[in-house]
């Protein structure tokens, strides 16, 4: 039989002297007819590359393919040399033949331009349909990926969709004509837990409807057992392994398949033991933080000088306790009110009521920020690029009215060490580190004022499951060494297995299940909280096909005077309660 797709030792390079700069190092492998590859890897491993180089997008991207061949099978059973094409050729062949989906859907899609204009795109070129015929097709399409009420949103622009909903844009688009292959490089990185499982469902079912082929890039080895045939695991530009999937998964050979499946977080409904196994006994009894009755509303206005009409109910009354040395995860969908909570609670975001205590101190929504200090989700934007690393850890200091001395400088030196930089780091430039080093800064800059409260808002997201890894398990040691306590939002449940004591999970911006993290994750009670545990993919979940499910998080919009009737809660043991459900 011919492989649909045949690459032999693809070798691509960057610069000047790309033989002398490859990142992709002799890759080969098949993919035929109907068969999906997932190919594994960190950043950095060559998986991204080998994907553009398969359609010679990699020519606009700065690379250059230095050797190998890649030949694909057309639907009359010719073979199409993909590297001796020239470029009419392979405007050919793109969208019609070989359709793609990126990782990030907001920077593939033009902004100005509506989602129909950009769907017709494709059927104007590949299809030469115009007007009415372009714009059925669109609304087809859309109806496909199950966009509700495709025809009113053929109009919109894409910043009035979701991240999930434009994932179902350019899922779309790269389905338009038909492509015999599909490669979706990370498509789901950047989108919820339930989300994700709906375009990995949408991707499934499509799959079967029209029996394409699919390179699925991704580092998630979870979503990988739920859709691949074969693997392809890749390490600095290199295959150190390939084959069937239950030969992977099983009976992985090379040592880097092996601390990818062992040493990075999967998610295993609370089985997972922690980081750390318990809190530390010697944690205080008064909370390091106490929420209670948190309420921020965002008013709705139908002119600048009009009254509002209404207010968006981003958080509805929020109470928790956080202890000294713990770590209290809030997980959900996004806009369910998260990070708003977090942002809150540092001053971020103007309460509308409630109340804050951080140890003795406390604080009204209408006060200023207590002494709680934050790690961002993305390291590259959290430090500005033209400070030494010295006057971004002073920033901290300076802003609360203290002195850069000999004693700040030695705390500096001190942290640096602490989370595994250098000490001479501090003359350095954050682009002259790793996301791993830059995030690591972050945490040390947390750190400064020597908070008893710190929170972590997708603190590990951004970086390498590898790296993550690591950076999980500093955090770890730094709230034994200082009995730190973390407020921890993330939408990665293996992360909040391995590194959550409690769990908080919140829903249309009011918390609906809290309670001990083994507990909450293997014996959920609320139906959110079953739901978001439901779309956890995990090993063990080998090509099983999540239901497709088209429902959006309810309207947060409330008229003006709205407040939510009382919540009631039953308690499940002795730390474990879920609000009772209409």
């Amino acid at each position: 039989m011919i492989p649909l797709l045949s690459v032999r030792d693809l070798r691509v390079g960057f610069g000047r002297n790309p033989q002398a700069n490859e990142v992709v190092r002799g890759v080969s492998f098949d993919l035929a007819d109907g068969e999906t590859l997932a190919i594994v890897g960190e950043s950095g491993s060559g998986k991204s590359v080998t994907a553009l180089s398969i359609n010679r997008l990699i020519d606009f991207s700065g690379g250059r393919i230095t050797g190998g061949a890649m030949k694909l099978k057309r639907a009359d059973g010719g073979i199409f040399d993909l590297m001796t094409a020239t470029e009419p050729q392979l405007t050919g062949i793109r969208g019609a033949e070989i359709g793609m989906i990126f990782q990030e859907p907001m920077t593939s899609l033009n902004p100005v331009l509506t989602i129909g204009t950009q769907i017709e795109e494709s059927f104007r070129l590949h299809r030469g349909l115009t007007g009415r015929q372009a714009t059925a097709a669109a609304k087809d399409a859309l109806d496909r990926v199950r966009i509700p009420d495709a025809a009113r949103r053929l109009k919109y622009t894409p910043n009035q969709l979701s991240g999930g909903m434009l994932q179902r844009v350019m899922i779309a688009i790269a389905l338009a004509c038909n492509p015999r292959l599909l490669i979706a490089d990370e498509p789901t990185t950047a989108l919820d837990v339930t989300v994700q499982a709906q375009i990995m469902a949408l991707l499934a079912e499509l799959k079967r409807e029209t029996g394409m082929s699919m390179i699925f890039i991704t580092h998630d080895i979870g979503l990988v057992a739920g859709i691949a045939d074969k693997v392809m695991v890749m390490q600095s530009g290199k295959a150190v392994e390939q084959g069937e999937l239950n030969q992977i998964l099983d009976n992985a050979r090379h040592p880097y398949t092996q601390h990818l499946l062992q040493d990075v977080p999967h998610f295993a409904n609370g089985r997972a033991t922690r980081v750390d196994g318990q809190r530390d006994k010697g944690a205080g009894t008064e909370p390091a933080l106490k929420v209670d009755g948190l309420v921020v509303r965002f008013p709705l206005k139908s002119s600048f000088f009009s009254r509002a009409t209404g207010a968006v109910h981003a958080v509805d009354g929020v109470d928790f306790d956080l202890m000294p040395g713990e770590t209290l995860a809030i997980v959900g969908e996004s806009g369910s009110g998260k990070s708003t909570t977090a942002r809150a609670v540092l001053g971020l975001v103007r309460s509308t009521r409630g109340s804050f205590t951080v140890g003795a101190r406390k604080a009204s929504a209408a006060q200023s920020a207590l002494p709680v200090q934050m790690v961002f989700q993305n390291p590259y934007a959290s430090l500005n690029p033209r400070l030494t690393i010295e006057s971004i850890l002073a920033e901290p200091v300076i802003a609360t009215g203290g002195r850069v001395d000999a004693g700040t400088r030695a705390r500096m030196a001190s942290l640096l060490e602490r989370v595994g930089l250098p000490r001479n780091s501090l003359e350095r430039y954050p682009h002259e580190f790793s996301g791993g080093q830059r995030q690591r800064l972050c945490i040390a800059r947390a750190l400064m004022l020597n908070p008893s409260v710190v929170v972590l808002d997708e603190a590990v997201s951004a970086l390498d499951v590898s790296v993550q890894a690591k950076v999980l398990e500093l955090l770890v040691d730094l709230q034994r060494e200082f009995g730190l306590a973390y407020l921890f939002i993330s939408h990665d449940m293996a992360v909040v297995e391995r590194i959550a004591h409690r769990i908080a999970v919140i829903y249309a911006g009011q918390i609906v299940e809290i309670g001990d993290a083994t507990s909450v994750l293997s014996k959920p009670k609320h139906s959110y909280t079953k739901k978001l545990i439901a779309a956890v993919p995990t090993i063990d979940r080998r090509h099983e096909h999540f239901e497709l499910d088209t429902r959006q998080v309810p309207s947060l919009v409330r008229p003006q005077g709205f407040e939510p009737a009382a919540a009631r809660w039953v308690q499940f043991g002795r730390d474990h309660m879920a609000r009772t459900e209409a």
